[in-house]
């Protein structure tokens, strides 16, 4: 039943987003059953006090974290908890629910052990998932909102969009993360600008007191990144995620020309972008890296260039459940390879 290979076969013999969607609902059923929760975190779970964390005044049972984009509607948080992630990043949630983009908009590039989505914030919308928050406040571990305006709200306006999430929202919150960077939402890649940021930061400063990250994407200039960073950072940003999915197509010759890509294919993007951060700001706020995650080597490079937390979402699909535990497990035998004691000094061990 655990054999993740024999699942795989199976939900990789349906539509992309159909297997996603079972796979939620599965996950939701599960997270019903006491039995089946406290058996899998048995199976599944790896903690090492060596691994531990305090960041932005939130306790970490380690860096390896679930990106947003998995779980939109924060469905299946119970059985991702006994999975032994550390933190949990629901979303993208907007204002008014949405259907997303047309169909089909979620595609496997199994060579490349990539996935390419256009998914387009599909998700139940604020006040729904306030609703469901609820009765999980506080939750276990930290839970990241990861917010993004509406479709059919015009630039012009989605201010009043992230307003309104971040006063609806932030309350159920460990932390918020600001989406300006997928691809799949018309003209929102315009607003990394330093003055929207200016804007937004100034704004939610006077709604939360929760920590609030900026995810950036990948396919902006490494300068650009770096100004949009500093903004971000002198504007009260907690930190910085790096980073969304990429839409350089010629990654892949699989590849579609729409939607965004993650997993092995935006690994170099991520950890260069990564890699320059890390380099400017490390000393000045905290990292979070994402994108092409898929060993204990990969998630102790990022962080040896600065990242205190990593996150992973696509390496999850091609590799199983398993590879949170592998990825813990690992991440302590390198320290004991480097002679470290603790994750902490891990941390721009490359930088310093």
């Amino acid at each position: 039943m655990l054999n993740y290979t024999f699942w795989q076969n199976l939900l990789f013999k349906l539509d992309a987003e159909k297997a996603h969607d079972l796979t939620i609902r599965l996950a939701k059923l599960l997270g019903f059953c006491p039995f089946s929760l406290s058996f899998l975190a048995k199976k599944y779970a790896f903690f090492d006090s060596r691994l531990e964390l305090n960041i932005a005044g939130l306790p970490f049972s380690s860096p390896v974290g679930l990106a947003a984009g998995f779980d939109k509607n924060g469905e299946a948080l119970e059985l991702l908890t006994s999975l032994g992630f550390s933190h949990l990043e629901i979303g993208t949630i907007t204002p008014k629910p949405q259907e997303g983009n047309p169909h089909p908009r979620l595609f496997r590039l199994k060579e490349d052990k990539s996935i390419q989505n256009a998914m387009g914030f599909n998700n139940k919308g604020q006040e729904v998932i306030a609703k469901k928050l609820d009765s999980y406040t506080p939750f276990i571990v930290p839970l990241g909102i990861n917010i993004g305006k509406n479709k059919t709200t015009a630039n012009e306006q989605s201010l009043n969009d992230y307003e309104s999430l971040l006063r609806k929202l932030s309350p159920y919150a460990s932390y918020i993360t600001i989406n300006l960077s997928s691809p799949n939402t018309p003209n929102l890649r315009d607003l990394q600008n330093e003055e929207f940021i200016t804007e937004l930061f100034s704004l939610a400063k006077t709604i939360t007191q929760k920590p609030i990250f900026l995810k950036i994407a990948p396919d902006m200039s490494i300068d650009t990144a770096l100004e949009l960073t500093e903004k971000a950072i002198a504007e009260g940003a907690s930190g910085i995620i790096a980073t969304n999915t990429t839409t350089d197509y010629s990654l892949s010759s699989s590849a579609k020309d729409f939607g965004g890509i993650s997993g092995q294919l935006l690994k170099q993007k991520s950890f260069e972008m990564l890699q320059s951060l890390g380099k400017a700001f490390y000393s000045q706020t905290i990292l979070i890296s994402v994108g092409g995650i898929d060993s204990a080597q990969e998630a102790y490079k990022r962080i040896k260039k600065g990242a205190s937390l990593v996150q992973i979402y696509t390496s999850l699909i091609y590799e199983g459940p398993r590879l949170i535990y592998s990825i813990k497990e690992g991440l302590v035998e390198c320290l004991e390879k480097d002679g470290f004691s603790h994750i902490t000094e891990a941390i721009g061990a490359d930088i310093q």
